[in-house]
């Protein structure tokens, strides 16, 4: 059945004007949650040195992280469906700045994992919350710019992320590192007291309501998209580093330029983001994991080739970083008065996919050979494409305002 999501005179008079400020130190939030979920990865051997494990026990920091964000997005809701939820983003800031401090002064592995939970707990939280919140500070129109604004924070982090925690490393150490994050979050913590305004508890929240969404066929139909979309994508960007390695035959200063601009073309994806989501949802939402699922075979058809390879991927980049604000912006159409439950259900479905794009990417990179990995990454993408259509068959977003919810 075609959804006709144009809004109508039913929908409230224009609220007030959106409160970037606020918009803008919510993505310096996602800036360091992302930046800290990742930032092992350029410190696995540092950290087990000092820690006296090994470098795959380190890198468990990451799936721990992983496990908690699941858990916490699952429930978190929920336990804290009472408190006002600039309380709850504060709160969940606090517990960012706790891990920080916890794994820069960890004595053993155990405290560090604990260290790590805490981030986790922070990470699933927060995106949860994340498009519910925005569109209630966001006018409607505005609504596509402010998710595009917040995914912002985590291409940058995605970009300079690993990079910085390198060079942080060799100049201060990990420990070091971690602790800079510290004033860091303690500064983002202070700027939201100053700029969020108070926002009560609209929404009953439970794990119940949030699988009772899945009557609703169309949303059903989009988490599956979202789902397959986030697996292919990360069948093949998780792999990117061996492939232009062994493929293309980078070395160090080529490969890093090469990902810089990657995650160039992410950005500059995002900028355009919010201007092409009003524009029109449908084409984007098809569009997008179209283009990357024919990107992930022209790679494999010009791999050897570097600077078809380079070209190619920061295409990848431009195409890839606006999904999951498309995402954001379809779910805050399809079930306004549901954004926490939906978003709970959402972050979990995303960490989910994203485990298992890595898992079946990598066994099929080690044993039938990296074009595989990159095989699969086009057929699920190609699938998210088709279900998408399915999803969103007349989806139009238009300047009319989406109602608010109170702000005060």
């Amino acid at each position: 059945m075609a959804i006709d999501l144009t809004l109508d005179d039913t929908l409230a008079a224009e609220g007030p004007a959106t409160p970037w400020a606020a918009v803008i130190c919510l993505s310096l939030l996602t800036f360091l949650l992302v930046g800290l979920e990742f930032m092992p990865v350029s410190l696995l051997t540092p950290i087990a040195q000092d820690l006296a494990i090994s470098e795959g026990q380190a890198g468990q920091a990451i799936a721990v992280s992983g496990l908690f964000a699941v858990i916490t997005s699952l429930f978190g809701n929920a336990l804290l469906a009472r408190f006002d939820r600039r309380t709850v983003v504060l709160l969940y800031t606090a517990v960012l700045v706790a891990s920080s401090l916890a794994v820069a002064l960890a004595p053993n592995f155990l405290v560090f994992l604990a260290g790590r939970a805490l981030v986790g707990i922070a990470i699933g939280g927060f995106w949860s919350l994340s498009t519910a919140i925005l569109a209630r500070l966001a006018s409607g129109s505005d609504l596509p710019k402010a998710i595009a604004l917040l995914q912002g924070g985590t291409a940058l982090a995605i970009v300079i992320a690993a990079p910085l925690g390198s060079f942080l490393g060799e100049l201060i150490g990990w420990r070091g590192t971690f602790f800079v994050t510290v004033p860091v979050g303690v500064a983002a913590l202070v700027w939201q007291l100053a700029v969020l305004p108070k926002m009560p508890p609209m929404e009953a929240v439970s794990v119940s309501s949030m699988f009772r969404l899945l009557r609703n066929r169309t949303f059903t139909i989009g988490m599956a998209a979202t789902g397959l979309a986030f697996m292919g994508m990360n069948s093949l960007s998780i792999y990117l580093r061996p492939f232009l390695e062994s493929v293309t035959g980078l070395d160090v200063n080529v490969l890093s330029l090469v990902l810089l601009g990657l995650g160039l073309g992410g950005l500059a994806g995002l900028s355009i983001a919010g201007f092409v989501l009003r524009r029109n949802l449908t084409a984007v939402l098809i569009g997008l994991p179209s283009a990357l699922a024919l990107l992930a075979l022209l790679l494999i058809a010009v791999g050897p080739v570097l600077w078809a390879t380079a070209a190619l991927l920061v295409l990848w980049g431009l195409f890839n970083t606006p999904i999951p604000a498309a995402w954001g912006t379809w779910m805050a159409q399809i079930i306004p008065d549901d954004l926490e439950a939906g978003g709970g259900l959402q972050v979990a479905l995303i960490q989910f996919a994203i485990a298992g794009g890595a898992s079946a990417g990598g066994m099929l990179f080690d044993t039938a050979g990296w074009w595989s990995a990159f095989l699969l990454a086009a057929a699920l993408l190609a699938g998210s494409a088709l279900l998408a259509a399915a999803a969103s068959p007349r989806l139009v977003l238009t300047d009319a305002p989406i109602a608010r919810k109170e702000c005060r």
